[in-house]
């Protein structure tokens, strides 16, 4: 049997995103998988989250017990499953692999909790539902979901996915502690290069620099005057005739919430939500609605339905103006003039979008896409969007494709037109020309051995039993304590 090295346990943690929840309780759990001490010390608890304290207890079908937390046989059964259900391969992937990840991740969420690493349960239930509006969209309705994940109700799933999100969460921000501190020297990066023979050293995709023009149909005064008007109204309707703002979400939002009566719980001053959405829904008491609004996404009205501290509830209707084929076929003549003037030299592509590109993000840097994943101009061909890839794979530096319609989430049309920049052809490693990404792998190489030496040190110092239908398996890592 092969041990288990760390390199696995990062390609594991990557594909746990969704791993399954835990399996039926054959011992009182807490809300993240912690057992539950008496009820004396738990009022004696004050807590942000629901991490509560522990007491062991001995149970059937029980792997390991990794500090407050117990891990099942059937666990990792359902890790096989969860992992057939994401379409990812589990030949090669031993149980005894899928056992060291629980480990892992059942060390890292206990040590959260002694380190007081609190993960808020709003956070997680809006995760969550995230995700089950995903599946829903995916699979058709609740019990389709439901019956697919072998579960009697959406309710029980939901329960299943708390907990097994909750202790991620907390697996992950354990893990972010331990190597947030973690930095390489320009003499590691080129210690780590130049340890690694040539023959060996890695091999970088095609890589490309892209630059857009892009020109959205304009919306015109009358078209935002008249989704005004029926915010207004809705608005009224709310506040003076005492009708539901529930109902008017699902009626006329036009968002993922509408299903929910334009629902979302657990806002925060600091979560991933527009400024002036958050200005507006800060700025009400509980049971206010807000005057129609605009966003980067559309036209808004809130409704706090409760205020918890630092955290809120809000229910939101979110509706767009109706764009005018004559804005349309005016778009579509811009950016065809525009194209006619860069292919012949009368202007420059970066000239072009500076003053007429309507995409604020790249128009100031002559219409350069910045890579949300690195940081930096570069793309890689094999990994980029396919819609993007499409368009500038064959496309010589200089070169600009040809006009086409791209559309948001909301069905909003806007014109694009790319060029490439720069394009970089595969290549074995340059320390010169590659120095960012040697960089990446050298951190990343230190990161690794931080979480090892860090893992073994909290394997000596937790309590931890491991089942002896286990004792056989061989990890990198001394869970079995010998």
């Amino acid at each position: 049997m092969k041990p288990i090295h760390r390199t696995s346990f990062l390609f594991l943690l990557c594909i746990a995103t969704h791993l399954v929840g835990l399996s039926q309780e054959v011992v009182v759990v807490d809300s993240t998988g912690v057992a539950k001490g008496n009820e004396a010390e738990m009022d004696s608890v004050v807590q942000k989250d629901t991490i509560l304290p522990f007491k062991r207890y001995k149970a059937e079908g029980v792997s390991a017990v990794v500090g407050d937390y117990v891990i099942l046989d059937s666990d990792i059964d359902k890790s096989y499953l969860e992992l057939d259900a994401q379409g990812i391969s589990t030949d090669g992937i031993t149980r005894c692999q899928l056992f060291g990840k629980l480990l892992e991740d059942k060390l890292y969420a206990h040590q959260a909790k002694i380190d007081s690493i609190l993960v808020p349960d709003a956070e997680i239930n809006s995760q969550i539902e995230q995700q089950l509006q995903y599946m829903i969209s995916e699979l058709g309705s609740e019990e389709k979901v439901a019956s697919y994940y072998r579960k009697d109700n959406i309710d029980e799933l939901r329960k299943d996915l708390f907990d097994v999100n909750k202790t991620l969460r907390l697996a992950s921000e354990m893990q972010r502690k331990v190597v947030e501190n973690v930095e390489v020297t320009p003499e590691e990066v080129r210690e780590f290069f130049y340890s690694i023979p040539e023959d060996d050293r890695p091999v970088f995709s095609a890589e490309v620099e892209v630059a857009q023009i892009v020109i959205e149909p304009e919306v015109t005064e009358e078209a935002k005057k008249k989704v005004i008007d029926r915010l207004s109204q809705m608005r009224a309707d709310v506040v003076e005739n005492g009708a539901s703002f529930a109902t008017k979400a699902v009626l006329y939002s036009k968002d993922g919430s509408a299903a929910k009566g334009g629902l979302i719980a657990g806002i925060r001053r600091n979560s991933p939500f527009a400024k002036e959405f958050k200005d507006q829904a800060f700025s009400l008491l509980e049971g206010e609605v807000s005057e129609p609004f605009e966003t980067e996404f559309g036209w808004h009205i809130v409704y706090v339905e409760k205020i918890r501290g630092q955290e809120i509830d809000v229910r939101h209707v979110i509706i767009f103006p109706e764009v005018s084929q004559e804005s349309i076929d005016a778009a579509r003549t811009k950016v065809e003039k525009l194209r006619e003037k860069i292919v012949s030299g009368e202007i420059t592509f970066s000239e072009a979008a500076k003053m007429n590109s309507d995409d604020i993000e790249t128009r100031n840097n002559g219409g350069q896409l910045v890579n949300p994943v690195t940081g930096d101009t570069k793309f890689d061909l094999t990994k980029m969007d396919p819609t993007l890839s499409g368009q500038v794979y064959n496309l010589k530096p200089g070169e600009v494709t040809k006009i086409y319609t791209d559309r948001d989430y909301t069905g909003k049309s806007s014109f694009k037109i790319l060029t490439v920049t720069n394009r970089l052809e595969e290549h074995p490693s340059d320390y010169v020309k590659d120095y960012e990404k040697i960089k990446e792998l050298a951190l990343k190489e230190k990161q690794i051995k931080a979480i090892g030496i860090w893992q073994d040190k909290k394997i000596k110092d937790t309590y931890i039993n491991v089942n002896e239908d286990y004792q056989d398996c061989e990890f990198s890592s001394n869970w079995l304590k010998k």
